[in-house]
Formats: structure tokens, sequence, C-alpha cells
């Protein structure tokens, strides 16, 4: 068995994740696969400390959510997106490049209505390299996940966008559509072996650039499903209940139906699952390039020797089994 966490602290994550909504993330079921998958990305030298912890590293993925619904942490929404139209014409080439610089261009208010997840995704990176640089491996483990969590919402393209559910072209209920009930229907064929992980140069430069590559996408992920709505028969595209009302999960978000859902992942013709893969490359490059900043510490010496020998056998299993793009025996809580 790979828990290492106390079985009272594992038990409380689940409680805690049954009974939040994540409208505004990957959902459990797409944050705790890129984090996973991410830890099979690693050089062998993290890749094995992680493998210990990849427990922790997979529930915690969902935990910055659990501040924003559960300990409703107001300073914890902003840190998930950024509404680029509320930043000027061009606003990848006009942003200020740190939380520095952007809190003084602008109000504290304007940051927490407009979002801040680009500079966050930069501090929390400087703290996971000083969390290598210091070897604290509670702060590595912690830092890390949560890491994982925002470059997981940076590769989703309605974190960019102020239309963020498409509220303002008849689309609501959208986010939760792509990001969540797509991927737990289709999302068992995905291929999760993104290659190995590689240094990053110019950690503000990626950071930017995986924004604006992400933002590129939110027209279109919209307008594919407005298309196929209006063509589509008014009757068949969400589940309604014995009372003829429009079908809701758990957390009121509404359901389409399974040809309907199928359809629209058809069209866009792959976008979800490259997203998921490009948010498992960039969470392995970012931990790997703190590793590398923070001094390339030797991470095994942090675990006893009896833990790394007792996890040996699964963690050669699920080595193989990722490098067939498959992840083992692997099952979250579903929304839909």
């Amino acid at each position: 068995m790979k828990i290492n966490l106390p079985r009272r602290i594992v038990l409380t994550f689940f409680m805690v994740l049954g009974s939040i909504s994540l409208l505004f993330a990957w959902g459990s079921w797409g944050h705790q696969h890129i984090n996973r998958a991410a830890v099979f990305a690693l050089p062998a030298e993290m890749r094995i400390f992680f493998y210990n912890h990849i427990d922790f590293i997979t529930e915690e993925s969902v935990i910055p959510d659990v501040r924003k619904y559960t300990i409703n942490d107001k300073a914890e929404f902003a840190r998930h997106y950024i509404d680029l139209e509320t930043f000027g014409d061009k606003p990848i080439d006009s942003l200020p490049r740190t939380m520095k610089d952007a809190t003084a261009k602008y109000d504290d208010k304007f940051l927490q209505k407009n979002g801040i997840l680009p500079w966050y995704i930069e501090d929390m990176m400087e703290k996971l390299t000083v969390a290598f640089r210091k070897k604290s491996k509670s702060e590595i483990l912690f830092l890390a996940a949560d890491l994982g969590h925002y470059l997981g919402d940076a590769n989703m393209p309605l974190h960019t966008t102020l239309n963020h559910d498409g509220q303002f072209t008849d689309q609501k209920g959208i986010h939760a559509f792509w990001e969540s009930q797509l991927p737990e229907l289709f999302g068992d064929s995905y291929y999760f072996n993104t290659g190995d992980a590689v240094y990053i140069a110019d950690v503000q430069k990626e950071t930017f650039r995986i924004i604006a590559a992400s933002h590129k996408l939110a027209d279109s992920l919209l307008l594919i499903e407005r298309n196929l709505k209006e063509s589509y028969p008014k009757d068949k595209i969400y589940v309604y209940d014995s009372a003829g009302n429009i079908a809701r999960n758990k957390f009121n978000q509404v359901i389409h139906t399974y040809e309907y859902a199928k359809k629209y992942h058809e069209l866009l013709n792959g976008m979800v699952e490259r997203q998921m893969r490009m948010a498992i490359s960039c969470t392995a490059n970012f931990w790997y390039t703190a590793w590398v900043n923070g001094g390339r510490p030797d991470l095994n010496s942090m675990d006893s020797r009896s833990l790394t020998d007792r996890n040996k056998k699964f963690y050669k299993k699920e080595l193989k089994l990722w490098q067939k793009g498959k992840l083992f025996g692997f099952k979250t809580d579903r929304e839909f």
C-alpha cells in the first residue's frame, strides 16, 4: 500500500471532497488524474520520492477548491483564473509580469474580481523552489500538489475568459460540462504518458505562454457547442427528470445526455484530452524545474528505506502502465 498519511486524514479528505462543488476547476476527476500522471513524468531522482507520496499528491490536488467552497477562504477565489478581456485589448502583451508589479498597477478589488492566476503560479513556484532548497519534505509535497492544481486551471481555457460559464452566450453550464462531464465520460480512453519532464529556462515566460495558449481555445470551444446546440434536437440536449425538468447533479449542474456529450466531444477533436495532457506535462516540468533550481536535493533520503522498499513492486507496476498511457487502480468521486 502507498498510503502514508494517517488514515484519519485521508478519510477527512474524501468526506470534504464529497460535500463541495468544484465548479471553477477541472473537477476532482481532472485534477487528480493530472497530478497523479505528472508524478511518472518526473526523472527517477524525483519520481521515487513523489511516488511514495502519490496518494497525498493526488488527493491534495483538489484542496485549493476545498479552501474556496468549504473554508470559504475569500483570498483563494482569484487564484484560479484570470479574465483576460478585462485587462485591455492586448492583455498578454501588456500584463505585468510579477505579482508585485500587478498590485502596483491594479487595486486589490480589481484583481480579486478579475483574477491573479499567472502571478500566483509564479509565487507558488518560488515557494516550491525554496522548499526544495530547504529540504522541507512537508512543504515540498504540499506546495507541489497545490501548484499542480493551479497549472491545471491555467490549461483549462474557460479559466482565462470573462465568459467563463457561457453566461454571455446562452451556454450556462458549459464550464462543468467541458471540464467535468466530458472527462468523466470519455477520459478512461485518454493517453496519460506525456513523456519526460523538461527544464523550463524562463518560468515567467512559460507561465504566460500557457495562459495565452489556453485563452486562444476559449472562443472555439464555446462556438462549437453553440453551433451544435442550435442544430441539435432540443429535447435531446439535456437529461430530464420524472417531473420534466432538466436533471442536475448533486452540485446543481445541468446534466447533458450521453449522445450530446459524445457529439460535442467528437467535434472538439481531442481538445479536452490535449489540454489535460498539457496540464500533466506542465505540472511535471514545473516540479522538475523547481527541484533543479532548488539545488537538486536528494529526495530519497527524506523517506525511510523501508517505505521505498515496500512500494517498489507497486511503483514498477504503475510506471509500466503509465508508459503505456494508463493509470493503475485509480478511482475518483464522480460529479456526473
